[in-house]
């Protein structure tokens, strides 16, 4: 049996470490909102303690199914209130740790 690599016209998460990721090419050192079809876009937010319902509301606005939120180094979740704008869109958020987040973003980017 011959092994064939997938091909994906993605962007994909190179790599990643604290406070920066790598996507294709380029090294990225602040938050980034990250899309399969080339969004990529600052999010003026660089800690999770700084947060706002906000945040959320522009999120709601993507043309997303499923959005992947990496929230640091832990796993932590936003509050729940901060949700309303993508429950109404119903847009599913998925909350993990930034480097499962890569991970989860590259296999669905992948698969399309």
């Amino acid at each position: 049996m011959k092994f064939q690599p997938d091909r994906s016209s993605a962007q994909t998460i190179r790599g990643y470490g604290p406070g920066w990721i790598a996507i294709d090419a380029d090294r990225i050192e602040h938050s980034v909102v990250v899309g399969a079809s080339g969004l990529r876009q600052a999010w003026d937010c660089s800690r999770f303690e700084e947060l706002t319902a906000a945040h959320f509301e522009a999120l709601a606005s993507l043309d997303a199914e499923v959005i992947v939120f990496g929230s640091g180094l832990r796993n932590r979740f936003p509050h729940p209130a901060w949700l309303r704008p993508l429950m109404e869109r119903r847009l599913g958020l998925e909350t993990m740790d930034t480097q499962a987040a890569c991970r989860t973003y590259n296999i669905l980017a992948g698969e399309g």
